[in-house]
């Protein structure tokens, strides 16, 4: 019996070292009629490059690409290392293999281009654009909504290259989309926007009160409104939201339970098709971020 679970494991240990690695591929100034060029990266899982291998893989797309992978590239010197993360999940079977590419934000542009364009355009007052301006002038941008364009980007030009490219599952099941902050709202934005090719939404400390404090709930609740109108059905996507409690993720969790009750007037169920995570403690950055990778990825990709 010892010899024969010996020989089992040596088997297995064998299997797993033969499989090809997995890999990074990096473009350079991706170019789009869109959004401005920018870098985009691509992690092939473990056994994609095996040599006889014709299996066709989930994508999740995940935003500020610059903070995903490396440390090095990262604007705070911390990455969510999610190539490490999944491939110990894949290679331990805690989840099914897939791939993951990264599109880099707009540096200066990027609040523009992640704030739910058509929920300020649609339910915002003009008391808000005022508020929006003066934010707008700190920042030293234009209030100029470019979240459209950016999910245009994703839709019409950088998912066709992947599936063109890629061994890929193309439908709406298999594509996920991820980000934290302002990426947790475009996120959002991208399964209410395009839920016939998002299917799942990663939904990461996500900035609701788009300000910087609670002082003005009427950005957020313009949100709301728009969630409450386009959310798509609950029969063929799932959701992650999570938050913490430090920095500024203190300002979330008022927000996060109206979004709650969103979900369930939706018919999400919880624990099902949606779920919301509290981490106590956790910090508005890239760490805390990484340290629950493994958790949104199980969510999204588990067995």
């Amino acid at each position: 019996m010892k010899q024969t679970i010996t020989l089992l494991l040596l088997c297995f240990s064998i299997a797993i070292s033969a499989q090809s690695k997995s890999r990074i591929i990096k473009i350079d100034n991706f170019r789009s009629k869109y959004v401005n060029a920018r870098n985009v990266e691509i992690w092939l899982p473990p056994g994609y490059d095996d040599n006889n291998n014709k299996e066709m893989y989930p994508v999740l797309y995940m935003h500020d690409g610059q903070n995903v992978f490396d440390k090095g590239s990262s604007g705070f010197g911390v990455a969510w290392e999610a190539d490490s993360i999944a491939n110990k999940l894949i290679t331990e079977g805690r989840v099914k293999p897939f791939i993951i590419v990264t599109a880099a934000h707009g540096n200066n542009l990027r609040y523009m281009e992640y704030f739910p364009e058509q929920a300020a355009k649609q339910y915002f007052t003009e008391d808000d654009m005022v508020v929006f301006k003066d934010l707008a002038k700190q920042m030293n941008v234009k209030v100029n909504w470019l979240a459209d364009e950016y999910l245009q980007f994703l839709v019409k030009e950088l998912k066709p290259y992947i599936d063109k490219n890629y061994r890929t599952l193309r439908n709406n099941a298999n594509t996920s989309v991820c980000g934290s902050s302002m990426g947790g709202l475009i996120s959002m934005y991208a399964i209410c926007e395009y839920p016939e090719v998002f299917g799942q939404a990663a939904c990461v400390s996500t900035h609701w009160p788009l300000l910087f404090d609670n002082n003005n709930m009427k950005p957020s609740e313009a949100v709301r409104s728009y969630m409450k109108d386009h959310f798509p059905s609950p029969k063929d996507h799932r959701v992650y939201f999570d938050y913490g409690t430090a920095t500024l993720d203190q300002y979330y969790e008022p927000h996060q339970k109206l979004v709650d009750d969103i979900m369930r007037a939706k018919g999400y169920t919880e624990g099902r098709n949606w779920v919301t995570r509290k981490f106590e403690g956790a910090e508005h950055n890239e760490q805390s971020w990484q340290n629950r990778m493994d958790v949104i990825l199980e969510f999204l990709y588990g067995k």
